[in-house]
């Protein structure tokens, strides 16, 4: 598993890491390790999924995500 960390814009609740902690454990390899507003840390299998998904994802529940490392 290798680790990837997001930078997220538009975050500002509770609800707001409530959902891009749902949307990140939706997706197949992908293990949330630690989600606060304006970013993420995650593990993922890079055989199943890219960092590139992994933020298309956020972006798709209304945020707009960043791999940054």
């Amino acid at each position: 598993m290798a680790t990837l960390s997001l930078s997220i814009s538009g975050m500002s609740c509770g609800h707001c890491v409530a959902a891009v902690s749902s949307a990140l454990k939706a997706i197949d390899g992908v293990e949330p390790k630690d989600v606060q507003i304006g970013s993420a840390t995650v593990e993922y299998d890079a055989a199943k999924v890219t960092p590139a998904q992994v933020a298309q994802a956020v972006t798709e529940e209304g945020y707009v995500a960043v791999a940054t490392a």
